[in-house]
């Protein structure tokens, strides 16, 4: 298993050895919906012939999902690719990354009050309308979250005075031996994305988790949430595995990526 893995990790890593390919991959991953060949010609100043090799070989290994549409060639980055290729950077090189995110300027954090359930509830609920936060359907009951959430790990971001978002830990496992592992869960309203909130709420969770004992947090989030996947691995969380179908979500079945972060 492990020769095989060692050859995996070999052509994922000798196909990117060309510039041009890492450049095209971040174009595609960074954008919102497919991308044609034809706009990465544009974008990478290369010919059709040379872009359609590159996009061929970065799907050959799985980099990228190519879809055909009469005479045009759509391009989306492969999902599990995001989770597959720090777990191989892991493997080879060790830990990816060491914990390097700050809190972002205009973002500060307090404990979570009785009078923000309201607004932590909304949010909640913006996460699951965008289909990529939770297998939740329905916000769960402010009783409900309350009786799972650690009192002392519960935590507000706020711009101008305005609730952006939310933090929240919760126990693994009600057994001792589990009693320093809680399962982390982070939510930033739509209208405050992009400004560094889910950032700042990473930050200082990891902070006062390591301040308060808890020796293991862990993070369970889709695949195709890249963003969130990328904060954490700053934040020195690292891949375990990916979890194929574990649950059906609005009927489909949907792949989990299980992150942790162990205390120094």
């Amino acid at each position: 298993m492990l020769t095989d893995e060692a050859a995996t990790y070999a052509s994922w890593f000798a196909t990117l050895s060309d510039p041009t390919r890492v450049r095209l991959l971040h174009h595609v991953a960074s954008a919102k919906a497919p991308v044609t060949v034809g706009d990465l010609t544009t974008l990478l100043g290369v010919s059709q012939s040379t872009c359609s090799h590159h996009v061929r070989k970065l799907a050959e290994v799985g980099f990228l999902h190519v879809q055909r549409e009469g005479t045009t060639t759509l391009v989306t980055v492969n999902p599990a690719c995001c989770t597959g290729l720090p777990h191989a950077a892991d493997a080879v090189m060790g830990a990816l990354t060491t914990g390097t995110i700050r809190p972002a300027p205009g973002v500060t954090v307090r404990a979570m009050t009785t009078a923000d359930w309201p607004e932590v509830r909304r949010i909640y609920g913006e996460g699951i309308a965008s289909g990529n936060a939770t297998f939740e359907t329905d916000v769960p009951s402010r009783r409900t979250l309350e009786s799972k959430w650690l009192p002392a790990h519960r935590w507000i971001a706020l711009v101008d005075d305005t609730i952006a978002g939310w933090a929240a830990a919760t126990p693994v496992s009600a057994r001792e031996c589990y009693s320093g592992v809680a399962e982390t869960s982070i939510y930033v309203s739509t209208a405050h994305q992009g400004r560094g909130v889910g950032k700042t709420l990473l930050h200082h969770q990891v902070s006062a988790a390591d301040a308060d004992g808890l020796w293991t947090l862990q993070a369970v989030i889709f695949p195709e949430n890249r963003a969130s996947i990328a904060l954490h691995h700053k934040a020195g969380f690292r891949t375990v595995g990916l979890r194929e179908r574990i649950a059906q979500h609005h009927g489909e079945w949907r792949d989990t990526v299980l992150l942790e972060r162990r205390r120094p």
